[in-house]
């Protein structure tokens, strides 16, 4: 019985961390697809479009990993994890019509969405196939900062 309890807690803990990380992505697939709305550069729609599309692409595999587990996947972002996330003030940001402005807000999402993946590494119960996809992805999500933060000192 022990051991059951102990699993059942384990894939709790697992479900919990991934959960948390779809949410991550599907905030920043909102976030990105409507800076790409507000933009009218050709090069900033192009990069947010493709973002956008990344972040729907993590989360449909972490939502996969969680259907694995036998559990129910988060399908959406929510408006506590947007706050935490830093993409609430983007609206602020599109609504001045600033492309700069944007582009530092979609950073400011990135940063949390870099520090969420950071904190989900730090579990060491979690199996190595969900391991290596959340290594995957946070490689993904730190170039994708790193593409925002350049586009933004350009600008």
């Amino acid at each position: 019985m022990g051991v059951v309890a102990c699993m059942s807690s384990t894939t709790t803990s697992i479900t919990s961390v991934l959960n948390s990380l779809i949410e991550t992505c599907k905030d920043g697939q909102e976030g990105f697809r409507s800076a790409a709305e507000a933009v009218n550069n050709v090069e900033y729609k192009s990069l947010f479009v493709e973002l956008s599309a990344q972040r729907q692409q993590f989360a449909t595999e972490l939502q996969s990993l969680v259907a694995a587990l036998g559990k129910q996947p988060e399908d959406s972002g929510s408006v506590s994890a947007a706050l935490h996330r830093g993409w609430i003030d983007l609206k602020a940001a599109i609504g001045q019509g600033d492309p700069h402005a944007i582009l530092e807000e979609c950073e400011r999402g990135e940063d949390s969405a870099v520090e969420s993946y950071r904190e989900a590494l730090e579990h060491t119960d979690l199996p190595a196939n969900i391991l290596h996809t959340i290594e995957q992805q946070f490689l993904g999500v730190k170039a994708a900062h790193d593409r925002v933060r350049a586009l933004r000192d350009r600008t």
